[in-house]
Formats: structure tokens, C-alpha cells, sequence
């Protein structure tokens, strides 16, 4: 797994204040981002463009409130996820697929790089934040343990959860305001086909996630 993919992803869906240097150790207000200085210091190589620093409502927000170092007031966590939920794209063909393929979107860190080849499908690096098999001896821990994932969430009527898990995937703001984990339908980081393989991976009893 690249440990740029994991970068361009985060960049995709986390404020970029924490990018920005600081004189000292006092927080950042959000009249001290200076947008121009911080453009400055990234150069475009290949696909990799200076758009990608262009930030959304979402992030804007996020970004203010992490470099005031406030919680965010919930009518404002409110307010994004909500904007968030009414931007899912959801699936016409049901909302899983087939989870073989999500395995390898899972462990494949391709994508978005500089160096890869425009066009080439992104993965989804998942390992890189979570476990999601027994048998993977490394992974990441940002993100909770989604081992076992549809046993721990059996009390949810299925139909509800397979909505809630391709809705999560394509965009986690619509249900976490500020999260970390990226906006991987939103961004364009996955296709459709992908997130559904993806979400399959989760719930399907035969997928190694659920065994």
C-alpha cells in the first residue's frame, strides 16, 4: 500500500489546516490561513493538480473549526452532514456487488498519484485505516475495526444497512461531520461499481470480512 494514496485520499476528505506552518504554538484562527501562501508551496506533477487544494463548503468548514481547535456546534455538524446526505448518488442496481472485487478495491492502494496513469481505477486502501480480515497481520487503526462487520450491526434491518453502508463509502460526511475518512464516492475517488464491490465486501457472510 502507498503511503501517497493515503495522503491524496485524506487530502480528498480532511481540513488542510494541519498543513499549514505555524510560527508558534498558538492555534490557528481561520483569518490566519493564508491560501496563497499555502498554494504556493505545492507544485503540480501529472494528475496530480493544484485543484485538488480547492476546498469545498465541507471542508472549509471542517478546516475552520479544527484550526480554532473548537468542537464543532452540532447545529453546524448538523448542517454538513445533512448537505452531504442530499449529495449521495445512489445506486439503481441495488447497493451491493460482488465482494471479490471489493477485496482487491480493499487492499489496492493505486490511485490519484502523480505517478499513476490517468485512468487507472483508484483503490480504495482500506487496510491502510482499518482491520477488515483475521488474517491480515497489518493494518491500520485510525478507523474502528470493521471485522465482523455485518454481525455487529445484525440488529439493523438489512435493507436499512445496505443503504447505510454504500451511503458511508460514498460519502462518511453525510453521517460524521469532519471525519477523517475519505469522501470516496463524492471525490470521485470510486466509481459506483467499486463502492457497491466494496460495500459487498462488508456484508457479504462468504467475504473474509464476515468469517
Amino acid at each position: 500500500m502507498s503511503v501517497t494514496h493515503v495522503i491524496a485520499a485524506l487530502l480528498a476528505a480532511a481540513p488542510l489546516a494541519g498543513c499549514m506552518p505555524m510560527s508558534d504554538s498558538r492555534p490557528q484562527s481561520p483569518a490566519d490561513l493564508n491560501i496563497p501562501d499555502l498554494r504556493a508551496s505545492f507544485s503540480p506533477h501529472g494528475q496530480a493538480t493544484l485543484d485538488r487544494l480547492a476546498q469545498d463548503d465541507t471542508q472549509r468548514l471542517c478546516s475552520e473549526a479544527a484550526a480554532t481547535q473548537k468542537s464543532l456546534p452540532r447545529d453546524l455538524a448538523g448542517k454538513i452532514e445533512g448537505e452531504n446526505a442530499r449529495s449521495i448518488k445512489w445506486p439503481a442496481n441495488g447497493y451491493l456487488g460482488d465482494w471479490r472485487e471489493g477485496e482487491k478495491i480493499a487492499q489496492s492502494g493505486v490511485g490519484k498519484q502523480f505517478n499513476d496513469a490517468p485512468g487507472v481505477p483508484s483503490g480504495g486502501n482500506c487496510y491502510a485505516c482499518h482491520q477488515l480480515a483475521a488474517q491480515e497481520l497489518s493494518y491500520g487503526t485510525i478507523g474502528p475495526s470493521l471485522y465482523r462487520y455485518a454481525a455487529a450491526r445484525a440488529a439493523m434491518p438489512r435493507a436499512e444497512l445496505e443503504r447505510y453502508t454504500y451511503g458511508k463509502i460514498y460519502d462518511a460526511e453525510a453521517y460524521v461531520a469532519c471525519t477523517n475518512m475519505p469522501r470516496f464516492g463524492a471525490k470521485g475517488i470510486l466509481s459506483e461499481e467499486q463502492i457497491r464491490n466494496v460495500a459487498a465486501l462488508l456484508l457479504d457472510p462468504s467475504s473474509p470480512v464476515n468469517r
